[in-house]
């Protein structure tokens, strides 16, 4: 009986103690960077104490940093076998299967652990609430499974292809559920967008588009594949004026090869836009009418109105110095952003029904 009570406190009060002191040397060691140093504490620790999950976790974190991510996904298993409720090591673990290992089913896994676990709620008036962590977890975790069943979708072979349409509808539905939460995270509207644009419903990938870009203006690449859909949908005055912004943003981030290419394109756009103006039997029947927003051809009364106003307020809202130069003012700043904001052809998504 002694000797058991000895071995008992051996075990769970003195290897504990140890094992913590070596986890607590390992999280000093990751602080200064020193990641070698760490994954040698870390595994002294857990030799010790190998329940504790948040260094099973960190060294994981360390192995993804060292690309070694057969020893990660170990690591964030060991973490979650300790507390099947860790779920930032479950999201990681999920991560890594769908973007480092092509393993999309086993992240898909785990992404519907994190969507179907049940967490309790507490908080702290005022102080700290978990409500809104773990309804923003499974967000994330909505949004990471639509990202994998689009790989998974896009990574098919040949005589798998058929598969791609149910897996683009599953990954929508995830990318749905994830903006529900997410409200504000163009990211998941953008995502949403595209695999509406990849499945050919072009009515709700123009709407999520615009709501992309309506949530985060300065995005580049909604301007572009919104650019895109518009063109092949035969709305070039509308492709022409998001590839215009497109072209702003992208040379604005000094990025030279994608400038080009969207310059490129847009010379193509504008070229097809004034072909259309020019002959009018190639505009489709669906620009003839019926729309609010048919565009395409001349620019209307409202919308040389609309450039007039604009034009009119960039000068009003810039200051014209001494040197005569002229320097943005705050409120052309503004301005700028509430343009790049606005969504061309929204009113024709909102309104007309998928007709492609």
């Amino acid at each position: 009986m002694i000797v058991f009570k000895q071995d008992w406190i051996r075990v769970n009060v003195i290897y504990r103690i140890e094992g913590t002191f070596l986890v607590y040397k390992g999280d000093r060691a990751v602080r200064k960077n020193k990641y070698a140093y760490a994954i040698e504490y870390y595994h002294k620790g857990l030799q010790l104490f190998p329940n504790h999950y948040t260094a099973w976790y960190n060294l994981g974190n360390i192995y993804v940093v060292y690309e070694d991510y057969f020893a990660a996904v170990d690591a964030y298993e060991e973490a979650i076998k300790y507390n099947p409720q860790y779920v930032v090591a479950r999201m990681n673990l999920g991560i890594i299967y769908a973007e480092k290992l092509g393993n999309f089913d086993a992240a898909i896994e785990q992404y519907n652990k994190i969507i179907t676990t049940h967490y309790h709620v507490w908080a702290i008036p005022i102080i700290f609430s978990n409500r809104r962590s773990s309804k923003t977890n499974r967000g994330l975790a909505y949004y990471n499974m639509g990202r994998a069943y689009r790989q998974k979708a896009l990574y098919l072979t040949d005589n798998d292809r058929y598969l791609a349409t149910p897996l683009l509808l599953k990954s929508a539905e995830a990318y749905e559920k994830a903006c529900k939460i997410l409200k504000k995270n163009s990211d998941a509207r953008y995502n949403l967008a595209l695999d509406y644009h990849l499945l050919g419903n072009y009515r709700d990938a123009g709407k999520n588009y615009c709501k992309a870009i309506e949530l985060a203006p300065m995005n580049y690449e909604a301007h572009y594949n919104l650019a895109i859909l518009l063109r092949h949908m035969k709305r070039f005055g509308d492709s022409v004026e998001e590839l215009e912004k497109a072209s702003l943003l992208i040379s604005a981030a000094k990025s030279t090869a994608n400038a080009d290419y969207i310059f490129g394109i847009l010379s193509d756009v504008s070229r097809s836009y004034v072909d259309f103006k020019t002959d009018p039997s190639l505009i489709p029947p669906s620009a003839l009418g019926g729309s609010s927003d048919t565009d395409n051809q001349e620019v209307t009364p409202d919308r040389k109105h609309r450039k007039h106003k604009n034009k009119k307020k960039d000068e009003d809202e810039s200051m014209v110095s001494a040197d005569g130069k002229i320097h943005p003012s705050d409120k052309l700043d503004k301005t700028m952003m509430e343009d790049m904001g606005k969504c061309a052809g929204y009113s024709y998504f909102r309104n007309e029904s998928n007709e492609y």
